[in-house]
């Protein structure tokens, strides 16, 4: 296939692959120059050198806008990979020898208590104060465009698939709570069966099924949630408020401002599961010396939690 030969022998140009990527994710010529700054006929040029080096079309024109061949879907896939490598390699040459600085791009869960991340932040502050953070949130923060996150946390067992290196950093306990003038009003569950007659809330985990809730035990249970939210905060406020029972990953985790015991575990030895929590981060910025030292630092600081 004429794609292998240009795979091993033909230089790739990264304006082209510049150019090329820009079509491919704004769908537009017109939009990818103004963006680089270039002219259309400059942009048409570098991107058609580009599919000549390839020997197949990469790009095709449909009433839709500018779509993506075969071919042009695993070139845009690796070539974004091939972009962060370039522009990690010129920053970690800048950084030897210097404290971390510039901006660190953290995407996490959304709705993590700020409870849990001021103290965080803080210490975080305290040690690079050269270093800042631009933090997002996300309901899927692996699915984020890679090119645009150093540092991701979010829940998961496995080891995510792609261009990651992955540890888990923390375990969190996932289960049901609920306030206890709640359970006053409407009884306490003493079983899955009684479980379905109360106002549920379901947090959903990337990828997770919200109404399938899972238990110590034995096989998952069916549900139907009142509420569904990627935020775990949302759910755990539904919760002091006196609103229903809410399944979380951070069932353990004390509120502040709200006494210790208006939260209460429901059902503790039959629902819930443990919940690693990983830090994961982009292969090609795994060498980066702020990224390295970033996460020796947060390790040191999770690790009696």
């Amino acid at each position: 296939m004429a794609l292998h030969s240009w795979q091993r022998g033909k230089r790739m140009d990264l304006e082209e692959l510049r150019a090329f990527l820009d079509v491919a994710e704004t769908g537009s010529f017109l939009a990818a120059a103004e963006s680089l700054g270039v002219s259309r006929t400059t942009l048409r040029r570098r991107v058609e050198a580009l599919e000549a080096r390839a020997g197949v079309p990469l790009l095709k024109s449909t009433r839709q806008g500018i779509l993506l061949t075969e071919a042009g879907e695993v070139l845009a896939q690796r070539g974004r990979i091939m972009m962060q490598e370039t522009s990690a390699l010129l920053a970690s040459i800048r950084e030897v020898g210097h404290e971390p600085s510039g901006t660190l791009r953290v995407v996490m869960p959304v709705g993590l208590p700020p409870h849990l991340l001021t103290p965080l932040f803080g210490a975080f502050r305290s040690t690079y104060p050269l270093l800042h953070v631009h933090a997002r949130f996300s309901a899927d923060p692996l699915g984020e465009p890679l090119d645009d996150v150093d540092i991701a946390v979010h829940f998961g067992e496995d080891t995510p698939r792609g261009p990651w290196l992955s540890q888990v950093v923390l375990r969190v306990r996932e289960g049901l709570i609920a306030s206890r003038d709640y359970l006053e009003r409407n009884g306490t569950p003493r079983s899955l069966e009684e479980l379905q007659g109360h106002e549920l809330f379901s947090w959903e985990a990337p990828g997770g099924d919200a109404r399938s809730w899972p238990t110590l035990r034995g096989p998952s249970i069916r549900v139907e949630p009142a509420l569904i939210t990627a935020d775990i905060h949302f759910i755990r406020s539904c919760c002091i408020a006196g609103l229903g029972i809410g399944l979380v990953p951070s069932a353990d985790l004390p509120d502040p401002g709200v006494p210790e015991d208006l939260l209460v575990p429901v059902l503790p030895t039959v629902v819930g599961r443990e919940r690693a929590l990983r830090i994961s981060v982009p292969e090609a910025l795994s060498e980066i010396p702020k990224i390295k030292q970033v996460l020796m630092h947060l390790r040191r600081v999770l690790e009696p939690l």
